[in-house]
């Protein structure tokens, strides 16, 4: 069985989207990041940085005591590395599809977060700030586009690599962005959204954000992001 302590963020849903995918049996243990709950310590005991997603595998690979990880890239990497899914056995279709995490860690995440904080939570608008962010997160939709001209996912098959960018692109209206302008993502973008797992963890994911504290649609929309409907 394994833990997770989940919000439904994109950094969140990237775990969910794996763990229905696969078909392992975990819980859910809400960390309400509206409320500081990231900054508990038995939280903090497991996630030193006070960021979720974190889980706890009671069944980890290779045996032994539970295991705690933190990052959502790492958390990812670990999970196909315990179930042998969704990540390629051969080390060229291996480090492929791991660049490409990392790719999403290191600048599609980032830059978005970046593009939400100030066109929609920073207490002053910055016209730099919001112009830089938008253009930036729009030169990564065009990365992502370009990668997916000859291939139905980002590393081949459905990978890691497509459940760490999704949910960074499920938002894209917030984030200043029309995927009738990037058509070869918006053709990947679709064909997830359909996948039964994707969904199943976003149902979960509203389920949890039902149960907390009252939030507008338009809140829920820009945070959370919904799945597109066929």
């Amino acid at each position: 069985m394994i833990d997770l302590h989940y919000w439904p963020t994109p950094n969140g849903h990237k775990i969910t989207l794996f763990l229905e995918e696969a078909g392992l049996p975990y819980t859910i243990h809400p960390v309400d990041i509206g409320k500081g709950e990231q900054f508990r310590p038995e939280f903090l005991a497991i996630a030193p940085n006070n960021r979720m997603p974190a889980i706890v595998d009671h069944e980890p690979l290779g045996g032994g005591a539970p295991l705690s990880i933190f990052e959502s890239g790492a958390i990812l990497v670990y999970l196909a590395e315990k179930t042998g899914r969704f990540l390629p056995a051969d080390a060229v279709g291996r480090y492929d599809a791991i660049q490409w995490l990392m790719w999403q860690m290191g600048g599609l995440g980032p830059m978005a977060g970046q593009n939400h904080h100030f066109n929609i939570y920073a207490p002053e608008k910055i016209p730099y700030a919001q112009e830089r962010y938008v253009r930036e997160t729009a030169r990564l939709y065009g990365v992502l586009d370009k990668r997916l001209a000859d291939r139905d996912f980002i590393a081949g098959d459905y990978s890691i690599a497509d459940m760490a960018a999704y949910p960074w692109i499920v938002p894209h209206e917030a984030q200043g962005q029309k995927l009738e302008d990037f058509p070869n993502l918006k053709r990947w973008f679709d064909a997830i959204a359909a996948r039964p797992a994707t969904v199943t963890a976003y149902a979960k994911g509203k389920a949890v954000n039902d149960g907390s504290k009252p939030m507008t649609d338009e809140q829920r929309q820009n945070l959370f992001g919904t799945p597109a409907k066929n």
